[in-house]
């Protein structure tokens, strides 16, 4: 016998690994979180949502009327949260934010993740796309398996 793990054991996600969610508000994201948390609840993994904020491509740099992209990501990192979960968090969860685009810090955080789970379509694109261009870009680059939600 070999000492070398089998292809079949790489291929299962082990106990103890993380499982990473991408957040962003909409109806698939808290889909996708609730997804995850049965994963990891029943796998023995960690769980880690993940909410991404950036500025407009176009924004000229100045404070429009107090918004806050960063404050906003936390509320909603918090809020799929609470509504997952309730009022207590278990404590094999945890939320990230981070800003920069949304494909790019996912594939980052998933990183050695045991899976990335994205809704398919956020808040954003065009009605009746299969996929949006963060579930489609995760999955084209992504190191660990894809999981895309689709519906609500």
């Amino acid at each position: 016998m070999s000492d070398e793990p089998s292809a079949e054991s790489e291929d299962r996600i082990h106990p103890g690994g993380r499982i990473v969610v991408g957040l962003d508000g909409s109806a698939q994201s808290l889909s996708a979180l609730r997804r995850g948390a049965r994963m990891a609840e029943r796998l023995g993994c960690n769980l880690v949502g993940v909410t991404v904020w950036e500025y407009p491509p176009s924004w000229p740099g100045y404070v429009m009327g107090g918004w806050d992209p960063e404050r906003d990501a936390h509320t909603i990192a918090e809020e799929a949260s609470h509504e997952v979960f309730g009022a207590t968090l278990p404590p094999w969860y945890t939320t990230v934010v981070r800003s920069g685009s949304a494909a790019r810090q996912l594939i980052a955080e998933a990183e050695d993740a045991e899976m990335l789970i994205v809704g398919s379509r956020g808040l954003g694109g065009f009605t009746g796309l299969l996929l949006g261009s963060v579930s489609r870009s995760v999955v084209e680059h992504a190191d660990c398996p894809v999981l895309v939600i689709h519906g609500s």
